[in-house]
């Protein structure tokens, strides 16, 4: 009886100790902004379904990452979306490589000129990251864009 008396409350410590810190990871990103251009490499579309713009359609876009204001390389994105409704609705996953890590990204986006999408992550420098991520088109030809990301976590 003792013994089982022990083997409980050894238990019951344990489990008071271990809670709080169960799901939760010492690395943290933010609060930062990082501030680059992107510059457009591609874009493809697979139209699935009926011909033209349809739900399902996917639209996949690569850029190159450029260090603001310069033309030095410093990183790749790429963007997938796939299309909700007839006009331009869409659900997009992103990955931005940068060279201390990546930074994941997705959302909902209409216009592909102006956007906001959530940070939902990353690797390396950017482990654990939290935010979202502001894209505005700077230059049409060729396609270039401000990339601001709000880390806060």
């Amino acid at each position: 009886m003792k013994r089982s008396v022990w083997l409980l409350a050894g238990l019951i410590v344990g489990a008071v100790a271990v809670g709080p810190w169960q799901g939760r990871s010492e690395a943290s990103t933010g609060p930062a902004t990082v501030r680059i251009t992107d510059s457009e490499l591609a874009v493809a579309r697979a139209d699935i379904g009926r011909k033209g713009t349809s739900p399902g359609d996917v639209e996949v876009v690569r850029v190159r990452l450029l260090e603001r204001g310069t033309a030095t390389v410093i990183g790749r994105g790429e963007l997938v979306c796939t299309f909700v409704d007839n006009r331009r609705a869409r659900v997009c996953r992103g990955t931005y490589m940068l060279p201390k890590g990546t930074l994941v990204v997705g959302g909902s986006l209409r216009y592909r000129q102006f956007y906001n999408l959530a940070v939902v992550g990353g690797t390396g420098l950017f482990d654990n990251a939290r935010g979202s991520v502001t894209v505005t088109r700077t230059d049409r030809r060729p396609v270039r864009n401000l990339v601001v990301f709000h880390l806060v976590g």
